[in-house]
């Protein structure tokens, strides 16, 4: 029954990750809405058919009857590395490098802002992306209200103690 043509979660985040870092957001954000475990069991008869936790990844969701639509292997940390990955830094753009932090998100164009709070030790940064509409590219970045570099749209910043703020305006 497993690898018979249905959802492989491994692949299809890598899928993701690649839409995303082809700069193609909405695709990106598409698949992993499809992929995420809560949207298989979003009514009584889909988590019916699901037959999982529908808020841990499964490795497989069987596409042969008469299993279709059921999950399989989950708690399979794999998968779920993955779609932590395809999610973090591949649509909202933030990777750590080291001893610094990039940020270059491929968001969907209708997503109008995103916010996220990353805490590392005694760091503390609130961030807020102001999409125009493109998904992508950061044209703009004020880090405690002065403006900081961009390089080809991906800001970069150390890691440092305290709380910052900052704000990315993409396009």
């Amino acid at each position: 029954m497993r690898e018979n043509g249905g959802q492989y979660s491994h692949a299809a985040m890598w899928a993701v990750l690649a839409h995303a870092r082809l700069g193609n957001g909405d695709r990106a954000y598409g698949l992993f809405a499809l992929l995420n475990p809560i949207n298989h069991a979003l009514t009584a008869k889909d988590a019916d058919r699901y037959k999982v936790e529908p808020y841990v990844i499964a490795a497989d969701v069987y596409s042969t009857a008469p299993h279709e639509g059921c999950g399989g292997w989950t708690w399979y940390t794999g998968s779920a590395g993955w779609m932590y990955r395809a999610g973090i830094e591949g649509i909202l753009g933030l990777t750590r490098t080291g001893d610094e932090l990039q940020f270059n998100p491929c968001l969907p164009k209708g997503w109008p802002e995103v916010t996220m709070t990353v805490t590392l030790g005694a760091f503390t940064l609130q961030v807020t992306v102001e999409n125009n509409g493109t998904g992508r590219g950061v044209s703009r970045a004020l880090l405690d209200d002065v403006e900081i570099g961009c390089d080809d749209g991906t800001v970069s910043l150390p890691i440092s103690e305290g709380a910052h703020r900052l704000h990315l305006t993409l396009g």
